[in-house]
């Protein structure tokens, strides 16, 4: 994964190691966090509303101000299916960060100009269908975000996420304790399955749940 836009990639989601934590203790102060954005659409106007806005406006401005790890991906059943997805994954420092680069990019008049079809798009031409917003914390025995080294051409690399939810809190927490001290990270290291970042969901709409 490189910093510029993936327009063509072929599937979503870099080996993402996804876990939920609802107790306190287990979010320590440090750490990374991400924020993956999930846009759904239908039409290939939208489409390109889309790649334009991330192409030419918000990864730009995102590099400007210091956020240059940045994914974007398409599903490969995007061909098939009527509705299509698009996911975005960036890097933060903090969760602080999310509502400073807001309004950053608010005082951006570049991003602005850039975006403009895709901020000012009306109701009844809308960019998206959906939109939602998944915020995830680093697992405490993770590596920071890891850039895999592939060297196939971009439009032919895979990637997956496989999403798994609990039954309850103590299953997760069982699984996430697999992955920290039973050490399933270091497993996948061994065996170079090529993961970007291992974390778990402070924020979504599918909780508990464990994606891998």
């Amino acid at each position: 994964m490189k910093p510029e836009y993936f327009r063509r990639l072929a599937s979503f989601s870099v080996c993402i190691f996804i876990a939920i934590l609802f107790s306190a203790w287990q979010l320590k102060p440090k750490g990374e966090f991400y924020q993956l954005t999930v846009y759904h659409y239908t039409t290939v106007q939208q489409e390109q509303l889309l790649d334009n806005y991330l192409q030419q406006a918000l990864l730009p401005a995102l590099h400007r101000n210091g956020v240059s790890k940045i994914g974007v991906l398409k599903a490969i059943a995007n061909d098939t299916s009527v509705l299509k997805t698009l996911y975005v994954v960036m890097p933060l420092k903090n969760l602080e960060s999310i509502t400073t680069i807001q309004g950053k990019l608010a005082d951006d008049a570049d991003y602005q100009a850039a975006g403009s079809a895709y901020i000012n798009a009306v109701y009844t031409s809308p960019a998206y269908d959906r939109m939602e917003t998944i915020l995830l914390k680093a697992f405490p025995m993770a590596p920071p975000l890891q850039i895999p080294q592939l060297k196939a051409p971009r439009n032919e690399r895979v990637y997956e996420l496989r999403s798994y939810e609990s039954a309850s809190e103590k299953i997760f927490k069982s699984k996430v304790h697999m992955f920290n001290e039973g050490d399933e990270i270091g497993i996948f290291t061994k065996l170079n399955f090529n993961a970007i970042f291992y974390s778990t969901v402070i924020a979504g709409g599918k909780m508990p749940n464990l994606c891998i």
